[in-house]
């Protein structure tokens, strides 16, 4: 048994490095992602004010000044589908293939947030679990700036874990609402599509 516990604890401190290096990643990311969302909450006001005017009164009659009213270039993803909506030229087999295909781009662009608050705190905890093992070794034999390290480790890799944690949370949270509003708007422009196209 002694040795079983002996391996067992070998493991744990070797995980510690990849476990810091892995948080560090995740800090970096959330950085990146924070920048990334400022970016696309511009773009997304800018598309949003562009078309919400139009969406009220938007019929099968007057589609045609509805498309002439987009932007030739947008890094939108709402912007994207609703350019292949257009070019879909009526067909209901095109039309639904441009929503499934919206409603698969955006799960995939929530992927690296949701990524990041689910697997922050894993890491977090762990980085705050193993160094609890040495820190408890040294508070046993008197090493007090032993202990004092390995709790600093401890308490710094819980803070970073958090704090990516949180933003991706946030992220996804605010990401997600908006794909649903989009994805209601193009559900109902790719409706009047159809039934402009049924009445020809």
């Amino acid at each position: 048994m002694h040795y079983i516990s002996d391996i067992l604890y070998w493991i744990s401190t070797g995980l510690l490095v990849p476990v810091i290096l892995l948080l560090i990643y995740f800090f970096c990311r959330s950085l990146l992602m924070v920048g990334g969302f400022f970016g696309q909450y511009l773009d997304v006001r800018k598309s949003h004010f562009r078309t919400q005017e139009h969406l009220r009164t938007l019929t099968p009659d007057n589609l045609d000044d509805f498309w002439a009213e987009l932007p030739a270039k947008s890094r939108s993803l709402f912007m994207r589908h609703l350019k292949e909506l257009q070019q879909s030229e009526g067909s209901p087999a095109r039309i639904e293939k441009v929503v499934a295909d919206f409603e698969a781009a955006a799960d995939k662009e929530l992927t690296p947030s949701k990524m990041l608050a689910k697997m922050g705190p894993m890491f977090g905890l762990m980085g705050t679990l193993i160094p609890m093992g040495p820190a408890l070794v040294g508070l046993s034999t008197g090493d007090i700036a032993s202990m004092a390290y390995n709790m600093q480790v401890a308490f710094a890799t819980t803070v970073v874990g958090l704090f990516s944690s949180a933003v991706g949370f946030a992220v996804q949270q605010i990401k997600r609402r908006w794909y649903v509003e989009e994805m209601n708007q193009l559900v109902f422009v790719a409706e009047l599509l159809k039934e402009k196209h049924s009445g020809q």
